[in-house]
């Protein structure tokens, strides 16, 4: 442990090089501070990503229908593709790695809905229960639908939390009836959404209802499915083996791509995951170079210093000073160069980050830019990294000093 008088001989040499001292630690504090500023300018890259990825499950595979391009053992292109409960079924209980799933059903043209005289038009959608999780719904109160209001044709809803300002006022809606194109459906449960105000004013139905109901028949307008323990590989197996059976079931070529659409959220989300992993390693090489600047320059700096000190050091070791503690002298001084420095840089670039999150208007690119304890962890490592191996060199050069040699140094 070093005595008051090393860092008294520290500050005396501070003192007789201010700006020395300072153009050096400048260097260190910048490349800290341009190292966290760019962690952390990536950290509210990817958050603005995940937040457009908020409103459905990243783990899910949507397939829409679409229309043939190719003719197919005699048929026309041009044919519409209408999907099925056939279709839901034998994916739910055939396609392996389903984790949930649900079709989806529109109700077509003007939807109308009333309470007590209160009208509204809204976005309803006939669905499964597993719909719950595919589109990250949370129930705020009561329930979603359930597998019995599925298979005994139930006429219930379940709303968004916007809706009831709507029609209902200041009124508690749970178990009311409302009426959607004159038909009663009791509200069973009020809901919110990730996806935010939009996906607030919607109105769930259970998908079998509205197909008897509505004059669906068996049509689903869209299929959606989660995965599970996904991967990219996992998931374009799973993609290929949709495209496959529904091509045999609906009669399209199978690499008729605009017969079925099918979106890989899983697929596309990994990607863009990847090349913000791709940039957050490019801006650890970056920074990392910018303070090896920094550090290239406090080296020189201290052996600089060791030059100045040569006669001093040859006086104490010809007095009996050790090798060690000649190096610990030269190692103290530029640990705590560099410490102090990025110390200031770290704290400097945390507080621009705190300032660009307050003051840079809402937008979903760019969201919460920070950095976490373990990077500040991961900094400090790197001060006494960076402040050993700058005065590493300088340390040893001047533990090596022959006291006669350096008594005769002019």
């Amino acid at each position: 442990m070093f005595d008051i008088d090393t860092w008294q001989e520290i500050f005396s040499t501070i003192r007789d090089n201010k700006l020395r001292t300072f153009l050096t630690g400048f260097s260190v504090a910048w490349g800290m501070f341009m190292l966290v500023v760019l962690l952390g300018s990536g950290t509210g890259l990817a958050n603005g990503i995940e937040y457009q990825f908020r409103d459905d499950a990243t783990n899910s595979l949507w397939v829409h229908p679409g229309e043939t391009s190719i003719p197919y053992k005699g048929l026309e292109p041009g044919r519409k593709v209408q999907l099925t409960n056939a279709d839901y079924h034998d994916l739910k209980n055939n396609l392996s790695g389903v984790q949930h799933i649900s079709g989806r059903y529109y109700l077509r043209g003007q939807v109308t809905v009333t309470y007590h005289g209160e009208t509204g038009s809204f976005s309803i959608r006939a669905v499964n229960p597993d719909h719950k999780w595919i589109e990250n719904t949370t129930m705020v109160r009561g329930r979603f639908i359930n597998p019995f209001d599925i298979e005994r044709y139930r006429k219930v809803a379940v709303i968004g939390k916007k809706v009831i300002p709507l029609l209902f006022k200041n009124l508690d809606p749970m178990g009311r009836y409302i009426e959607i194109n004159k038909v009663p459906f009791q509200v069973v449960g009020i809901f919110t959404d990730a996806g935010g105000e939009g996906e607030d004013e919607r109105i769930y139905l259970p998908i079998s209802t509205a197909q008897r109901t509505f004059g669906g028949g068996n049509q689903i307008n869209r299929l959606m499915l989660t995965i599970r323990d996904a991967n990219i590989e996992k998931s374009e197996s799973m993609e290929q083996s949709i495209r496959h059976d529904f091509s045999g079931r609906h009669h399209f070529a199978e690499d008729d791509d605009r017969a079925v659409f099918i979106r890989n959220t899983f697929e596309h989300f990994a990607r863009v995951m990847e090349m913000i992993g791709g940039i957050r390693e490019f801006i650890w090489l970056v920074g990392i170079g910018t303070i090896l600047a920094g550090i290239v320059g406090v080296s020189n700096i201290m052996m600089i210093v060791v030059k100045e000190r040569t006669r001093e050091i040859g006086v104490r070791k010809a007095l009996g000073a050790t090798p060690w503690s000649v190096v610990g002298l030269v190692l103290q001084e530029s640990v705590s160069l560099t410490a102090v420095s990025g110390y200031l840089g770290l704290v400097a670039g945390v507080a621009v980050l705190a300032l660009a999150s307050k003051v840079l208007p809402p937008n979903e690119i760019f969201l919460h830019p920070a950095v976490d304890f373990s990077l500040a962890l991961t900094a400090l490592a790197i001060l006494v990294f960076a402040g050993t191996a700058a005065g590493l060199v300088p340390a040893v050069r001047a533990a090596r000093i022959r006291p006669v040699e350096a008594l005769r140094d002019e």
